[in-house]
């Protein structure tokens, strides 16, 4: 005869298994009755199937490591309104399908940022993926066909949140455009969309060889429709030897003071045209 923990693995109940022994001490000492030991012992249960469908997600969103806007040195941000910022901690990021894209120069928290609105995404129970532009690029130029093209871009397409980090990076290749240019206008009005580069709104066009403007035009409207850009300045946190990101920003703002997507737009637009 199988044993009480033989026959809850074989109901694939692993939480209630591995605590039921001290919920029914806690029960002798207390007094409780049945139906609240068995309550217990359920809400347990979903609990940990809970737990392990969040680490699930977490894996599979491909992180390269876990941060959240709790763990950011908001004192060293003094320019950065969070109540802005923690719009895109939010359902409505998703729901309305937004954009976000954080621009500074290396070692001033854009990732931490975008991983941390990644993980609060997660958490809320959407779909997120993380990858970054070297990653897309390389993934998609070694495709040999459509098909394979198709398979890389598919999933970032259908997933809720996309965060693409660090573009603007790579050297300036003419095959970059039209691959962004897919992804973000797949996405437009479909799903939220977080991008973090090096390269000011009004640089977008040397991203691609031949300074295809008027690409970069069209994926930046889309990007700015429902979107909002927030500039990093400062100093790196590595050169101040610092371990966590942004440690080394000296200001988090947008390019009006609220949200900074009009002034920006306008200006690469004016720019390009001019």
């Amino acid at each position: 005869m199988e044993s009480l923990e033989q026959k809850l693995t074989s109901l694939k109940l692993g939480r209630m298994r591995a605590v039921y022994a001290e919920w029914i001490e806690r029960a002798a000492q207390s007094g409780m009755d049945y139906g609240e030991f068995l309550e217990q012992l359920v809400t347990e249960e979903l609990l940990g199937r809970e737990e392990n469908q969040l680490r699930k997600r977490l894996s599979a969103a491909g992180f390269p490591f876990e941060a959240t806007l709790e763990q950011f040195e908001w004192n060293r941000h003094p320019e950065l309104k969070r109540s802005i910022l923690l719009r895109y901690f939010d359902s409505a990021f998703v729901q309305k399908g937004q954009s976000l894209l954080l621009i500074g120069s290396s070692g001033l928290g854009k990732t931490h940022l975008a991983i941390s609105v990644g993980v609060k995404m997660v958490q809320l129970g959407y779909t997120v993926r993380f990858i970054t532009a070297q990653k897309l690029v390389n993934s998609v130029l070694a495709a040999t066909d459509r098909n394979g093209v198709e398979k890389v871009l598919d999933p970032l397409l259908k997933c809720q949140v996309l965060i693409l980090d660090e573009l603007g990076y790579l050297p300036a290749d003419a095959r970059i455009g039209p691959i962004l240019y897919e992804l973000v206008s797949g996405r437009y009005q479909k799903g939220a969309t977080v991008i973090t580069s090096n390269k000011s709104l009004s640089s977008w066009g040397e991203l691609v060889g031949g300074n295809d403007t008027a690409l970069m035009v069209a994926i930046i409207d889309r990007l700015m429709h429902h979107g909002e850009v927030f500039y990093l300045r400062g100093n790196s946190y590595r050169t101040l030897g610092k371990e966590s990101y942004g440690a080394g920003a000296k200001s988090l703002e947008s390019g009006n003071g609220s949200s900074g997507k009009t002034d920006k737009q306008e200006d690469y637009t004016a720019e390009q045209a001019g």
